[in-house]
């Protein structure tokens, strides 16, 4: 098998047929053999009924809980055969022959671990695909945004945006999990997805693992992905703040050093008051209701105790 094609979806069927119809078009005329995984977490809205009805050629994998997005990927990697793997979120469509691209990227390119398309929005506007690890500078930008051109930048962990108008392959630190390749020997040397993570963060985890075993991670230009961005966690945008902070303080403690989790930990203390001050007077002016006040300073509250853990 040349390429497995690894979707987790939860609650976005109609989202997931698309990318499907997509797949299996850009694919249609590669020449690869290709097997496709899908990972249904759990959904209540008729997605794994849709694949059986629909995709009878994919292997579906329907889990009665939701397992997340490390684990639910793991469950079809550990069936996977391909000598390739790609992990493609359901809030996405593949153009043209995107994946074939990466595929001979990393086949032309021994010393590639991973790579990683270029991603537009839906409109076709461009879509950060690729990014610097976590830094200070990133947990500050969260909490105090300042000029719209620095949060733009490099000190926000972003690439230039001429890099990928060069159209040319360049190496990264990591890329955005909504499509990420990979050869299997990385899998065989550093291991699955880390399932300590619930959502975010684990593909920074596993792109950290990777550069430090030697292996370089890429963005390919070449290679186009439309990516609709959060639909799964938009429906649960306070439990996804929760579950952001959570990620991204157990990745500093495992991969950072303990002046940096020191420093982090007390950027977002701040960061949690300022947030909690201007909730408050978004209250006061009645812009938010008294139970949606409690709400939101609940979450803050959740996530300040996690950084005294």
């Amino acid at each position: 098998m040349d390429l497995s094609v690894v979707t987790v979806s939860w609650n976005v069927r109609d989202l997931l047929a698309g990318c499907l119809d997509s797949v299996y078009a850009s694919l249609a005329d590669s020449g690869l053999q290709v097997e496709v995984l899908i990972v249904d977490n759990a959904s209540r809205d008729g997605s794994a009924d849709m694949v059986r009805q629909r995709f009878p050629q994919a292997r579906l994998f329907a889990s009665v809980d939701n397992l997340g997005f490390a684990a639910g990927n793991n469950q079809a990697l550990r069936q996977a055969s391909g000598s390739y793997v790609v992990l493609l979120n359901p809030d996405t469509l593949v153009h043209g022959d995107a994946l074939g691209t990466l595929l001979r990227f990393l086949d032309e390119t021994p010393t590639a671990g991973m790579a990683g398309p270029r991603l537009v929005y839906a409109d076709g506007s461009f879509q950060h695909a690729a990014f610097h690890f976590p830094s200070l500078e990133q947990a500050f930008f969260d909490f105090f945004p300042v000029h719209h051109r620095l949060l733009d930048s490099t000190l926000n962990g972003r690439y230039p945006r001429a890099r990928y108008a060069r159209g040319r392959p360049f190496a990264v630190d990591h890329i955005l999990g909504a499509c990420m390749m990979v050869r299997r020997e990385v899998l065989e040397q550093v291991g699955l997805l880390d399932e300590g993570y619930f959502m975010y963060c684990e593909e920074i985890d596993w792109a950290l693992r990777m550069r430090r075993a030697g292996w370089g991670i890429y963005c390919v230009p070449a290679a186009e992905v439309l990516h609709y961005a959060g639909q799964s966690t938009r429906q649960f945008r306070d439990e996804m703040f929760v579950a952001l902070w959570r990620s991204r303080l157990r990745l500093f403690a495992r991969h950072y050093g303990p002046w940096y989790n020191w420093a982090v930990r007390r950027i977002v203390r701040l960061g949690l008051s300022r947030e909690e001050a201007r909730a408050r007077g978004r209250a006061q002016a009645g812009e938010v209701t008294a139970e949606e006040l409690a709400g939101r300073l609940a979450v803050y509250e959740r996530v300040r105790e996690m950084t005294h853990e």
